[in-house]
């Protein structure tokens, strides 16, 4: 196994998804939640920015997302109403590069060592995905541009689970025995999804070692 500190250099897109309604925490924007001493979207794009220069931020409304980050790209779904699946696709389509990172903008634990590495295993499939005791995260995952077709496929048959996608593709997951050297403190893949996923997470950035 390469060592959890290689750092990938070569040219690949990462999109931030942002659309969501989060229902279960009263229709706010998770991406401005703060966890620690800076929001989820500032801590993605300082873990982003020093790995790649083509980063996305994908939006059901582009008003949610605040002003443009500086030199970041907001765009809009290309299919409204279809959900994170309608967000990977947009993602796909708007990227300039072969390979394309997809996260969801509720994960504030990402690191640059573990963004990396999983972008190297995106090279070996369609898609590489973390799989930890919760399931498969599709969206914290390493996708190949060429995927887009096959997602909107999905969207139109109005097959819109993103777990579900990826039936069909040759997929690298990534199971937890794996993800062990960037994951000892078990909440790199937490998502804020709940009042008490965000509880969490500002205790653990709480714990966390300066």
């Amino acid at each position: 196994m390469e060592s959890p500190n290689r750092l990938v250099t070569s040219s690949w897109t990462a999109a931030i998804l942002a659309g969501g309604q989060a229902r279960r925490l009263g229709r706010i924007d998770k991406s401005a939640l703060v966890v620690g001493a800076a929001s989820i979207l500032d801590r993605q794009m300082a873990v982003l920015r020093g790995l790649t220069p083509h980063i996305l931020i994908v939006t059901s409304d582009r008003r949610g997302v605040g002003p443009d980050p500086s030199g970041v790209r907001v765009v809009c779904d290309l299919v409204p109403g279809a959900g994170a699946l309608g967000g990977l696709y947009t993602a796909l389509v708007e990227a300039t590069t072969d390979q394309v990172l997809v996260i969801g903008c509720d994960m504030p634990f990402l690191t640059a060592a573990f963004v990396s590495w999983l972008v190297e295993r995106g090279r070996e499939a369609d898609v590489a995905v973390p799989r930890d005791e919760g399931g498969r995260h599709p969206l914290c995952a390493s996708y190949a541009r060429r995927m887009a077709a096959h997602v909107r496929a999905r969207i139109e048959a109005g097959e819109l689970r993103v777990g579900d996608a990826l039936e069909g593709l040759d997929v690298r997951e990534i199971g937890p025995d794996e993800l062990l050297p960037f994951n000892r403190d078990g909440r790199l893949l937490l998502n804020v999804n709940t009042p008490d996923d965000y509880a969490r997470a500002r205790l653990a950035a709480s714990h966390s070692v300066p």
